[in-house]
């Protein structure tokens, strides 16, 4: 099999976690490259698919805690360019969503430098599907929102009423410590209490777990928590559907 020449530096997707969720292409970057700049959210499973000989330097982020400077993340990545070797910039999810992928473009175009972009799986679509559900639905709602819960600047505001109406679905990253002010925004803005809400985490992972709740119980669920997880708003796992159905009619 041949493949397409690249530049001397990819972006890739590494997808959520799991190896099943990895697309050939990153694969097949993965099994050319010399050296990959990886984060932390990037599975296990993928990692191990990395030749051996392969040079890996871990750049990883977390929200509100230790992280690698997204500065010395740019020169790193330039100065690895620069030698020569063929690296792969591996991300979790899908490097265009929260990936901060245009500050490193912008670093590499500084440098001269060229690169090819690889797209990945993002934990919303993968999470979805793991709880037997679609993010779009004929009826229900003809957009989905994709935001974060908090930003450099804390707590991210976003369009609460337009999240708030009946039948809208807003996958929500990085929104566990912002959970009770997302819900609170959300019911100040006339979101129903018994809104679903489902908590994919370590979507794709051995260890994944799903957390069925509601709008009421959305700040309680998220403590329950420990790893990375992306919140599905306005979704629940498609075998909890008959139980909540039943308990909106209770109170009704």
């Amino acid at each position: 099999m041949t493949h397409p020449i690249l530049p001397p530096v990819t972006f890739a997707g590494a997808g959520p976690g799991g190896a099943q969720h990895l697309t050939l292409g990153v694969y097949h970057a993965l099994q050319r490259a010399e050296v990959v700049i990886h984060d932390r959210l990037v599975g296990a499973e993928v990692l191990a698919l990395i030749p051996a000989d392969v040079r890996l330097i871990d750049v990883g982020k977390q929200g509100f805690g230790p992280s690698t400077s997204q500065a010395l993340i740019n020169e790193t990545l330039v100065a690895q360019a620069q030698t020569g070797a063929r690296v792969v910039r591996l991300k979790g999810g899908d490097c265009g969503i929260f990936g901060r992928l245009d500050e490193e473009i912008d670093a590499l175009e500084a440098a001269g430098l060229t690169y090819a972009i690889l797209p990945g799986l993002t934990a919303a679509s993968v999470a979805a599907a793991n709880v037997g559900q679609s993010l779009t639905r004929r009826g229900r709602n003809a957009s989905l929102r994709i935001v974060t819960g908090h930003d450099m600047a804390g707590f991210a505001d976003q369009d609460w009423r337009g999240m708030a109406q009946v039948g809208e679905v807003t996958a929500i990253y990085m929104g566990k410590k912002s959970a009770r002010f997302v819900q609170g925004r959300l019911m100040m803005h006339g979101a129903g209490v018994q809104t679903p809400v489902t908590l994919v985490e370590n979507v794709s992972r051995p260890n994944q777990r799903v957390v069925a709740a509601t709008l009421a119980t959305l700040a309680e669920a998220a403590q329950t928590l420990n790893g990375p997880a992306v919140i599905l708003y306005g979704l629940a796992p498609r075998h909890a559907l008959p139980a909540l159905s039943q308990l909106k009619e209770a109170q009704a």
